[in-house]
């Protein structure tokens, strides 16, 4: 018998959107300690908008969400802040901190109230700098960084806050192949290694088809979750965009241009 997992995060008939105006319903899904999952769909579909739901940036219209077994509204928000970090797209606006500044911004939820840095917390901060390359550039301004750099010292100060479930929008945004390959097979090694569960919104459906443990399609209509290879299997992904332009190729996993 293999150990059963531990699920970190589960929504059920969870229904997103402002107010009166339902942008997407029926999302049920569960994800696990150690696991990488991606929110795909089209524009406008709601992919931002589930994130910020989750991560209780605004209230549900409907539905649960449970962090370990536990609604979210039974959270105080520093409770919470101990369970969930999470990355916008919003630049910060602290960018005159430099790069391990930043960073030990994300052990606030544990420091005391004047919050100086314990030498526990310094510690968190010093393995999220090695962890996502970022020892060289340590004492550097934000604002100095590129784009890359600095979605990882974003990512980074959520590594430090070492909550077990951490939500990111659109984390590779901007970036360049080589880039958008590296910060998700940084956040597939530290949902793996570290038992984190990482659930991300992103347009690289090729990247995480090839990277993640479990996808939620997002379509407004059936928005199936399931592990990549099954989803490919039930032709879920022929479905995502109109066929007279894009035609999913099960056999590579990856969209091709209709020609």
């Amino acid at each position: 018998m293999s150990e059963q997992k531990k699920v970190t995060i589960s929504t059920q008939n969870l229904a997103i959107g402002y107010k009166t105006k339902t942008v997407a319903k029926d999302i049920n899904f569960s994800c696990n300690a150690g696991e990488l999952c991606a929110i795909v769909g089209i524009n406008g579909v709601g992919k931002s908008t589930l994130l910020r739901t989750l991560g209780n940036l605004q209230p549900k219209l409907s539905g649960s969400i449970r962090i370990k077994n536990k609604a979210t509204n039974e959270y105080s928000s520093s409770q919470l802040a101990q369970e969930l970090g999470i990355v916008l797209t919003e630049q910060p606006s602290s960018k005159n901190l430099t790069v391990e500044e930043l960073i030990a911004l994300g052990r606030h939820p544990y420091t005391n109230w004047i919050g100086s840095l314990s030498s526990s917390d310094k510690m968190y901060v010093q393995h999220s700098l090695e962890a996502f390359l970022l020892n060289d550039l340590r004492h550097n301004k934000c604002h100095e960084l590129s784009d890359g750099q600095l979605q990882r010292v974003l990512i980074a100060r959520a590594m430090a806050q070492d909550t077990p479930l951490i939500l990111l929008d659109e984390p590779t945004t901007h970036l360049d192949l080589y880039h958008k390959v590296q910060i998700l097979k940084l956040l597939q090694q530290l949902a793996h290694e570290k038992q984190k569960t990482i659930i991300f919104t992103t347009h690289e459906i090729d990247l995480a088809i090839q990277l993640c443990d479990t996808i939620l399609i997002l379509d407004g209509v059936k928005n199936t979750f399931g592990e990549p290879c099954k989803l490919i299997e039930q032709k879920h992904f022929e479905k995502l965009f109109p066929t007279e332009m894009v035609k999913f190729d099960a056999k590579t996993g990856s969209f091709k241009v209709n020609k």
